[in-house]
Parts: structure tokens; sequence; C-alpha cells
């Protein structure tokens, strides 16, 4: 099914960003843009782990983001994972967490 409204978050090593458009005529149009500065790369530890502290800051923007995407269809967003995530070694459990604290349709979710 085609989509009218795309998101697209992008969890960078820097910051994390969702961007909101509307699609028309093949063109995207810009409808919200949210940014939350995480540092994730920071906060990677010696043995290559994302703390703790740095986890909370992006579980609590991935919250925002969630809240902001309630009602979106699960088809019409998605994310992407940069250098930092590839990079730790706790990065599995992270998303499997982020994934949860994202969700932003109602009805059933099946990660």
């Amino acid at each position: 099914m085609k989509q009218d409204t795309l998101a697209a978050v992008d969890l960078g090593s820097n910051s994390f960003h969702l961007q909101i458009g509307r699609v028309v005529d093949d063109q995207i149009y810009l409808l919200d843009n949210l940014r939350d500065s995480i540092r994730l790369g920071a906060g990677l530890t010696r043995d290559r782990r994302i703390d703790q502290s740095t986890q909370a800051r992006a579980l609590e923007a991935l919250a925002r983001f969630g809240e902001r995407l309630r009602g979106f269809p699960r088809a019409a967003v998605r994310a992407v994972g940069t250098s930092a995530l590839r990079t730790a070694k706790n990065s599995k459990a992270f998303l499997s967490e982020a994934e949860a604290t994202l969700v932003f349709h109602r009805g059933d979710f099946r990660p």
C-alpha cells in the first residue's frame, strides 16, 4: 500500500533525528523535524558498550519520537542506525529496548 505520509528515524552517533514528510506527486515535502543530541558515540565505554546514562537519554528521545508518530502505520516508518550502533557490543540489547520504546502504532505489535 502506498503511503502519503512517511517518517524516518535516524539513530546517529551524535544525534537522533525524526523527519516526517508528505508524498505529493513523487516529491516529499517536510512536515516535521525533531532532533535530540544524544552523543551515542561519546557514550561508548572502553569495552565498546553504550553506557547507561547514554542509553537513558536515547530511550527518552525515542519515547518522544514515538508520541509524535502515534497512529502511523508500521509500513510508513523506517529507522536506521549508524556507526556507534555497529560498533557497540551491547547494541542488540539496546536496539531491542529501543524498538519497544518507539512503539507508535495502535493495535498489536509484533517486532
